[in-house]
C-alpha cells in the first residue's frame, strides 16, 4: 500500500524494528520506533477528541524535543494541517500567524507559552484556539500535553488525496509580509524520496543524525526529520546550538551525519582539536544558505570530512540540488538537481537562457508547493514551473552556481527576513520618517540586516530607540545589526528606494573604501 503521509514511515518501522531507538534528546529522554508509533497514534486520535477535524490548522511552537516530533506526525496522520512556528517569534508575529492561518489549536512549550498568551490577548475577539502546554503547567483555560494523548487509539481512515494540505510554513514570498507556503502530503513525501534516491546516500539505517537544525524550519522538518524517518536512522534532538556542547554531543552520541547551516563552521573552525572531536562523523551536509568555497576547503583539509551542500527553498519541500549529484566536486557549486527535479534558467522575458549565462532559476517537480495560503496564489505555472527569484547559472554538467537574488530577501543564519516587515516596524518609532532595509554579508550569520533610517525631526538617540522597538516587535534574527541614520534615501523618479545604491555603499564599506 503506498504511503499517504510522512507518519507512515513510523508505522512501518514500528512493525519491522520496534525496539530500535528512533529519537534521543540531548538530555537523555528517548523513544523507540514502537514508542514513537504509540505516541503518534494517541495524538492523532486525541486531536479528534479535542474537536480538531481534518483540514483544520494546528500551530506548533516547540523546540527540538520529542513533543515536536510526536505532535507534528500526529497532526499529519489525523489529516490536520501542521503550522510549525519559531518558538522565539514575538507575540505580534504569533498573533498575525494565528489569525492568518485560522489556527484552532496551539501546541506550545514553556519557552513560548507567555508569548502565545500575549498573542491571544492581542487578538481580542478573534475565536481563540485551544492552547496545549508541554514542559510547564497549563494556565486557566489551557490543556496539558498529556491530555492530548488519547487513552484508546482509533484508526484513522486512509488519506483520500495526497494533494491535501499537510503543512503551512511561513516564509517570505515575492512581496509583502511573510506568507505561508502550502505543502501537500504529495510534496513532502516526494522530496523525501528524491533525496533518498541520491547516490551515494545521505543517510543509512545505522546512522546517528544530529538534529540541531530547528524542526520548525523546512530544512530540519523535511530534509532532516523526513530523511531520518525514511531511513530509520536515529535522530539526536538538540534544542540549542552551543558550539562546544554540540561538539561534545557529536562525540558522545557517535553522530555520523551532521546537517548544519553555514554559520556553524565559523564557530567550529578555530577549535584546534576539531578533527578528533568530529571523529565519528562521515558526512557533513550544509544547506539553507550558500557556503563559501574557502570555508569548505579549510574545513575538509582540517577534518578530512567531506562537506556536501545543496540548494533548496521552502516552496520545494526543500531540497532541489546536492553536490552528491555532481560529477566532479566544485567548491563554488551547490550541485546538480535531484532525481525527479528539473531546473531551467530564464531571462527577464521568461525566455530560456542559452549556454552558461545567468538567469532566474525555475524548478519543476512533484516536491513543489501548491502556492501560498489561502488561495494557492503565485504557485507553479500551468506547466509546473516555479520561479524561485534566485539567479544562477548551470555549467555543462548541470551543476548549479548561485549568483544573486532577484528578491530582496535577506537570509540570516538560514532564516528568511523580508525587509518590508522590518521597515514597517522601524517606521512605527517616533521620530522616524522613512527606513530602508538591506542584507549585507556577515561571516557568522551569512547575511545581516542593515537599516538606513531617515529622521522626521532632530532626534537624539534615534538609533537606540529603533533597536529597543525592534526587540519588542521582531524575532531576534530580524533585528538590524547596524542602523545608519541618514539625511535622505536614494530614490527613483517614481519615489522608490534605490536599494542597489545602498548595497553599493555597503560593498564600498566592505572593501574599506568608506
Amino acid at each position: 500500500m503506498p504511503r499517504t503521509d510522512v507518519s507512515a514511515f513510523v508505522a512501518e518501522a514500528a512493525e519491522d524494528v520496534p525496539e530500535r531507538q528512533a529519537l534521543v534528546e540531548s538530555g537523555g529522554r528517548s523513544l523507540t520506533w514502537a514508542g514513537l508509533e504509540d505516541e503518534v497514534a494517541r495524538i492523532a486520535t486525541g486531536l479528534g477528541a479535542h474537536g480538531i477535524r481534518a483540514g483544520q490548522r494546528v500551530m506548533i511552537l516547540v523546540g527540538n524535543r520529542i513533543e515536536f516530533v510526536t505532535s507534528y506526525l500526529g497532526v499529519l496522520r489525523a489529516q490536520v494541517v501542521a503550522v510549525p512556528v519559531n518558538p522565539r517569534s514575538t507575540a505580534g508575529e504569533v498573533a498575525r500567524m494565528i489569525a492568518d492561518s485560522g489556527t484552532r489549536l496551539v501546541v506550545v512549550d514553556e519557552t513560548a507559552v507567555d508569548v502565545v498568551r500575549r498573542a491571544l490577548s492581542e487578538l481580542g475577539d478573534v475565536a481563540a484556539p485551544t492552547v496545549v502546554v508541554t514542559g510547564a503547567d497549563p494556565g486557566p483555560g489551557e490543556v496539558g500535553f498529556a491530555a492530548l494523548r488519547a487513552d484508546v487509539v482509533r484508526p484513522v481512515p486512509p488519506l483520500p488525496d495526497p494533494e491535501k494540505l499537510a503543512a503551512l510554513l511561513y516564509t517570505s514570498g515575492t512581496s509583502g509580509l511573510p506568507r505561508a507556503a502550502m505543502l501537500s502530503h504529495r510534496a513532502l513525501l516526494a522530496n523525501i524520496e528524491q533525496v533518498a534516491s541520491v547516490e551515494p546516500p545521505m543517510m543509512h539505517g545505522d546512522d546517528v543524525v544530529l538534529g540541531v537544525l530547528p524542526l520548525f524550519h523546512v530544512y530540519g522538518l523535511n530534509a532532516v526529520l523526513g530523511g531520518v524517518l525514511r531511513h530509520r536512522a536515529r535522530l539526536l534532538l538538540v534544542e540549542q546550538f552551543e558550539p562546544q556542547a554540540v561538539l561534545d554531543l557529536i562525540d558522545d552520541e557517535a553522530c555520523s551525519v551532521v546537517p548544519i547551516a553555514p554559520p556553524v563552521f565559523v564557530h567550529w573552525l578555530p577549535d584546534e582539536h576539531l578533527r578528533e572531536r568530529l571523529g565519528p562523523v562521515r558526512l557533513v551536509l550544509s544547506g539553507s544558505a550558500p557556503l563559501e568555497a574557502r570555508v569548505i576547503e579549510q574545513f575538509t583539509s582540517i577534518t578530512g570530512i567531506p562537506v556536501h551542500q545543496g540548494y533548496g527553498l521552502t516552496e520545494a519541500s526543500p531540497v532541489v540540488t546536492s553536490t552528491l549529484r555532481s560529477r566532479e566536486r566544485q567548491a563554488a557549486s551547490v550541485g546538480a538537481a535531484l532525481p525527479g527535479i528539473e531546473l531551467r534558467l530564464v531571462d527577464e522575458a521568461r525566455h530560456p537562457v542559452v549556454g552558461e549565462d545567468p538567469g532566474e532559476i525555475q524548478v519543476r517537480g512533484a516536491n513543489l508547493f501548491s502556492g501560498y495560503w489561502p488561495d494557492g496564489a503565485d504557485g507553479p505555472d500551468a506547466d509546473g514551473w516555479y520561479g524561485t527569484g534566485d539567479v544562477g547559472f548551470l555549467d555543462a554538467d548541470g551543476d548549479l552556481f548561485l549568483v544573486d537574488r532577484i528578491k530582496e530577501l535577506v537570509i540570516v543564519s538560514g532564516f528568511n527576513v523580508y525587509p518590508t516587515e522590518v521597515e514597517d516596524v522601524i517606521r512605527e518609532v517616533d521620530g522616524v520618517a522613512d527606513a530602508a532595509v538591506i542584507g549585507v554579508p556577515d561571516e557568522e550569520t551569512g547575511e545581516a540586516v542593515v537599516a538606513y533610517v531617515v529622521a522626521s525631526r532632530p532626534v537624539t538617540h534615534l538609533e537606540e530607540a529603533v533597536r529597543a522597538h525592534a526587540i519588542v516587535r521582531l524575532a531576534r534574527f530580524k533585528h538590524p545589526s547596524r542602523i545608519e541614520v541618514v539625511d535622505e534615501l536614494p530614490l527613483t523618479v517614481t519615489g522608490k528606494v534605490q536599494k542597489g545604491r545602498l548595497r553599493g555603499i555597503e560593498r564600498r564599506r566592505l572593501d574599506g573604501l568608506l
